[in-house]
């Protein structure tokens, strides 16, 4: 199995904030980002045909879970490429493909942006892995090289924030107590709803060179919290909110009492016997590398 990743100097600013800032909070909210949310690919994975042998990339894997379902969809004849800037999410991937002895997937850690494609792939697919990039035209041209005439492209990216009030709901309670982040703010780049718009996602991956190209609309309730503790220590990790309290420093710091005390009133609103349960919608977006 394949190990490689690109070097520091390599990085750009995004993917080392990411290693650097995010990856130990993601770690930490893994069942949430996992397990809570993985309706958004299950639904489009389950209805996705794959003939044996069909080579894929998954893009911006974290883990791998995605990667290996997709692997077990293409079978051994087949091969599975999942590519994360985040080296250290990619070792769990390459622990539980070989506890389950799948060799055909290979996982490597590099910039999607720049990482050297061969055109021999069937399928490129992206589980909430395309709305962080710098340059978001860049990458689909990147990615369209990853695909034979005629591959498709599969992707699932956040609507609006309006239509995903688990992100909206603490963003607006969190900004009563706190300012919005600045014009200097770090970040994992454009963020979670920068390909939420039809009209913009279409108009880039038309200039990628992609045709065909269709939005199919997912809603669907997630959990974001085994409990309310912990889905006010999510919220105050990543997402809108995270952003908020993280640049507003001490400040933040001095109010958590009142903030926490707030999304706790709120997030309770939302408590079920399977944790805290709130609705969310998303976009699987296929477009295809002309034949």
């Amino acid at each position: 199995m394949q190990v490689a990743s690109q070097s520091q100097e390599e990085q750009n600013d995004f993917v080392t904030f990411w290693n650097e800032v995010l990856c130990d909070k993601f770690n930490k909210y893994q069942n949430i980002l996992m397990e809570g949310l993985s309706y958004h690919s299950k639904v489009p994975l389950k209805r996705l045909e794959l003939a044996p042998g069909s080579r894929v990339v998954d893009v911006g894997c974290g883990w791998g879970d995605t990667a290996i379902e997709l692997a077990e969809k293409v079978g051994p004849q087949g091969h599975v490429l999942g590519l994360d800037c985040v080296d250290d999410f990619l070792d769990q991937g390459r622990t539980e493909a070989k506890k389950r002895g799948i060799r055909h997937v290979d996982f490597v850690a590099a910039d999607v942006q720049t990482y050297p494609f061969q055109s021999e792939h069937n399928l490129c697919f992206s589980r909430f892995g395309m709305m962080f990039f710098e340059n978001p035209v860049f990458a689909m041209r990147n990615i369209r090289k990853s695909l034979k005439p005629g591959g498709r492209l599969l992707f699932v990216v956040w609507r609006i924030i309006d239509d995903n009030p688990w992100f909206g709901v603490p963003k607006k309670l969190v900004l009563d107590f706190l300012p919005p982040p600045g014009e200097g703010a770090q970040s994992c780049g454009p963020g979670p709803f920068s390909m939420a718009s039809q009209e913009v996602v279409t108009k880039q991956l038309q200039a990628a060179g992609f045709e065909d190209i269709t939005f199919e609309r997912t809603d669907g309730t997630v959990m974001v919290g085994e409990d309310v503790d912990q889905a006010i220590g999510f919220q105050l990790a990543l997402g809108p909110a995270g952003e908020i309290f993280r640049e507003a420093g001490q400040l933040a710091i001095d109010r958590q009492a009142e903030i926490t005390d707030a999304l706790s009133r709120e997030l309770s609103n939302y408590q079920t016997d399977a944790g805290i349960v709130m609705d969310s919608s998303s976009w699987a977006i296929t477009a295809y590398n002309p034949a």
